[in-house]
């Protein structure tokens, strides 16, 4: 049996804040996050925020791959 959900994981700085999240809490969270740390005298900016995205499980309770990283902060190339 094969689990089709592809899930995230979102962190901030080194934290783990929201895991497991299906595809559409992900986009809601992500952009609302996104925007409060914009907004909110906090600790944190957008270059504090990062995300995994595991694809769908193998097995039961075998482990996500990961495929997608988007690292806490890319650097402009000019």
């Amino acid at each position: 049996m094969q689990e089709e959900t592809t899930t995230y994981h979102i962190y901030a700085k080194d934290k783990v804040l929201y895991c497991n999240l299906p595809e559409e809490d992900f986009e809601e969270k992500w952009e609302l996050l996104q925007v409060m740390v914009g907004l909110l005298k906090t600790d944190y900016s957008t270059r504090d925020l990062s995300y995994i995205k595991l694809a769908p499980k193998v097995g039961v309770g075998g482990p996500g791959r990961v495929i997608l990283k988007k690292p806490m902060w890319e650097e402009d190339s000019y």
